[in-house]
């Protein structure tokens, strides 16, 4: 028969949360160990031994529940009874890293016996059931990701101020959290903080967690969406008539609509401004935009082709790839080389002869001739200097011919002097030199001229 390591738990707080049978295994069992005696209800068993010393001598916590378990091992096969009782605090069930290396070992069988968890505590305390809400419990050291929601959210292992800063990076700045301090104990706290509150709870140790009601994360918000979606394209006649010819559109006017919104929204910014109506503005331009995407996913989905996961991790599985400065071991020296791979990367990727290929032809002149730039300089070509492209257009626009009659709109023609090719293409050069969106700055012209119009017609 193999050696036993009886695990038993000390419960998350006071001596009543310690059940008769754990109180009696360790109180009359001949080889015990504690794995600390930083709890409250460890000074009822001064004479058993802990393994706090370790702490100190341990490289890491990995390390240091490796040589617990090594050693508990080892007890357990020299005792007399072939057995040790290990005494954890809280429930061996409940994070407790320990437990899960005893579990692999084969020398020893491991018995984790029922123990009160933290769980209970918190979920007795905030009055709520762990089944009917849903509740998840979290590690606040087991990654550094943003948590997700939906809630409610456990968060355990919150034991300095300094994780508590690190848990308030991974939620949402405006959620509200309740720290959950020495619940059952006389110095018992249960406060709500804002989550950019949390690293000032200065109390917090091994006997602190969290609770998160709720967040709406991009998840649950993205599955509301297309649930919605589905629902418009089963019962609204206007949605069940669209495809994807009839949408194109639709989705054009929005990103222009978008456009529009976050381009006012920078020129407030740029001016020193606030104002809340036009970020308003930019997230709803923005949802309406996105509902095209989803729109478009959903038809697609309904011809059984891709739905909207997969659109999300295709484009996740790309980025990833094109940032091999991020994800992997490569080294970048500025944006410049950033720009520079991600063409060479996304060239092999698709199997391009040119970096010309996969350009949208039909994007507005003043966009394209600015984004062949950039293609340009990735394979050398030569592009003038800010000045020489200064000078050029001078002359170019000397060199122009014009007469003191305007034409009619019916008289346009793309036929014109060369000088207007030279004026503009060396004025779109200058701008590409010195980093001009000349694209936006003549839409902001034009919106300027649209307010003169407006004015004029209001004193008409």
């Amino acid at each position: 028969m193999k050696p036993v390591v009886r695990v038993v738990g000390l419960g998350p707080g006071s001596l009543d949360h310690v059940t008769r049978r754990a109180f009696a295994l360790i109180s009359e069992s001949p080889v015990v160990r504690l794995r600390t005696r930083q709890h409250p209800s460890a000074h009822h068993f001064d004479d058993v031994e802990s393994y706090d010393e370790w702490y100190e001598r341990a490289d890491s916590f990995e390390a240091l529940y490796e040589a617990i378990v090594e050693d508990l091992v080892v007890l357990a096969t020299s005792s007399p009874t072939h057995e040790v009782v290990y005494a954890v605090p809280g429930s061996p069930t409940v994070a407790e890293r320990t437990v899960e290396l005893l579990r692999e070992r084969d020398e020893v069988t491991t018995i984790v016996e029922p123990a009160v968890s933290v769980i209970d505590v918190a979920c007795a305390t905030l009055g709520r059931d762990p089944m009917s809400a849903g509740l998840r419990v979290m590690d606040a050291l087991g990654s550094s990701e943003p948590f997700r929601g939906p809630g409610p959210l456990l968060i355990l292992q919150t034991h300095s101020p300094e994780v508590l800063a690190r848990v308030a990076d991974r939620l949402p700045a405006m959620t509200e959290v309740t720290v959950l301090h020495h619940l059952g104990l006389d110095d018992e706290v249960v406060t709500a903080l804002g989550a950019l509150e949390l690293a000032s709870f200065a109390l917090a140790d091994h006997l602190t967690s969290l609770w998160v009601e709720g967040f709406r994360g991009a998840g649950e918000a993205m599955e509301d969406l297309v649930d919605l979606m589905k629902r418009l394209r089963a019962e609204c006649p206007w949605d069940q008539e669209q495809n994807h010819a009839s949408l194109t559109r639709h989705l054009l006017e929005e990103a222009y609509e978008a456009l529009d919104a976050l381009e006012v929204l920078v020129r407030v910014d740029a001016e020193g401004g606030s104002d809340q109506a036009a970020v308003d503005h930019v997230r709803e331009e923005l949802g309406d935009l996105l509902f095209q995407i989803v729109f478009h996913a959903e038809l697609f989905d309904e011809e059984d082709r891709f739905n909207l996961a997969s659109v999300a991790d295709d484009v996740h599985q790309k980025l990833v790839a094109r940032h091999p400065h991020v994800f992997s071991d490569i080294e970048v020296t500025g944006s410049n080389d950033v720009a520079t791979r991600w063409e060479a990367l996304k060239q092999r990727e698709k199997g391009r002869e040119s970096v010309t290929d996969g350009v949208a032809w039909q994007l507005p002149a003043l966009t394209l001739y600015t984004k062949l730039l950039r293609k340009a300089v990735l394979v050398d070509v030569a592009v003038e200097a800010g000045e020489m492209s200064r000078q050029r257009a001078l002359d170019a626009l000397r060199a122009l011919d014009l007469d003191e009659r305007s034409v009619r709109d019916a008289q346009s023609s793309l036929v014109a002097a060369d000088a207007w090719g030279d004026a503009l293409s060396a004025l779109v050069t200058a701008a590409q030199f010195a980093g001009v969106d000349l694209e936006g700055v003549l839409r902001e012209r034009a919106m300027i001229l649209r307010d003169a119009i407006r004015e004029k017609e209001e004193l008409a």
